[in-house]
């Protein structure tokens, strides 16, 4: 028997978490089973957690937690032995299959990676999907010719989980960071991150005025979308890159062609969910090497699976600073 946060539809169609004690045997199929050490808390965990699963969930009941840190237990595939640290990001879990915020998970072998030499289980939540995925983003930006003494670079939503991860790590590289943020609070956090320079939210997001501004940014991390990223394509410099990874400002682009066809603008598309294995190794490996552990340390803080449903309500008030690393056994 083991613990697990679920939650459970009553009759209106309405879900609520719960703790639950789970047997084993009530775990879904799969190669490998883990002892979960960390989980955390990202955007699409407050919508899992939410009422109404955010459009995410397709079935009752489920166990939310998008990703997760721990010890194989059991394996049915070579590659996995009792023992090995492992990570997981993304695949659906916790959306259509059960995820980590409980004291096991059992998943198909393929969506796991070996944590990093030097990186804990505890660390590795404290980057989790969102920290992944800014490493996505960073490293999509370098595959399209960034580097330091291109110019500053502009980090959007940036005391968030994903912001916050990629500030850190662009500062360690080398860069200059420009974060974007909304709540004035925060901007010792960010500095202390390595951002050069505070960009208050209001200054970006509104209507594009014009096509095209003065050329500012050699690069962008964005993630929030909408009207600030259409704003954004119109100050980057000629050949610059944009990679969106979220929309917490909205879905819509409310955009025109031209920072692409006069200024050859590249807006790269940054999923963590279905990467590829090797992309992931190589990410996490990156991660290990380019995120400074200390700053990683400043952005966490510690749950347990019963602050979830507040923390879940929390994040998508975009109330919740830097990194959460739920210990799912505390």
């Amino acid at each position: 028997m083991f613990n697990a946060l679920m939650m459970v539809q009553n009759d209106e169609g309405l879900a609520t978490a719960e703790i639950t004690e789970i047997d084993e045997s009530a775990l879904p199929e799969g190669d490998v089973t883990v002892a979960v050490d960390y989980s955390t808390v990202n955007y699409k965990d407050g919508l899992c957690l939410s009422a109404k699963g955010g459009g995410l969930v397709r079935k009752y009941p489920n166990v939310p937690g998008i990703d997760f840190s721990g010890t194989v237990e059991t394996s049915d595939d070579p590659r996995y032995k009792p023992g090995d640290k492992v990570v997981l990001t993304g695949w659906r879990v916790g959306e259509m299959h059960w995820g980590g915020y409980a004291q096991k998970a059992r998943v198909k072998a393929d969506w796991l990676v070996p944590l990093p030499d030097g990186l804990s289980t505890k660390q590795a939540m404290a980057v989790g999907t969102a920290g992944f995925t800014a490493m996505l983003a960073v490293m999509a930006l370098e595959d399209h010719g960034l580097t330091p003494e291109k110019g500053e670079v502009l980090v959007t939503g940036a005391a968030g989980g994903v912001g916050s991860v990629a500030t850190a790590i662009l500062a360690h590289l080398g860069y200059e960071v420009a974060g974007v943020t909304g709540r004035p609070e925060t901007e010792a956090y960010l500095r202390d991150l390595g951002a050069s320079r505070i960009v208050a939210r209001e200054d970006l997001n509104e209507t594009v005025k014009r096509p095209l501004e003065s050329e500012t940014w050699a690069g962008c991390v964005d993630a929030v979308g909408g009207e600030m990223l259409a704003r954004v394509l119109g100050q980057m410099k000629y050949g610059a890159s944009v990679a969106a990874v979220g929309l917490a400002g909205g879905a819509a682009l409310p955009a025109t062609v031209v920072p692409f066809l006069l200024r050859a603008v590249n807006l790269l598309g940054i999923d963590s969910v279905m990467k590829p294995y090797e992309g992931r190794l190589r990410a996490w490996e990156r991660i290990a090497t380019d995120l400074p552990m200390d700053k990683l340390e400043s952005m966490v803080q510690p749950a347990t699976l019963s602050d979830l449903p507040k923390l879940g309500a929390d994040i998508l008030k975009g109330q919740v600073k830097g990194r959460v690393v739920v210990d799912v056994n505390a």
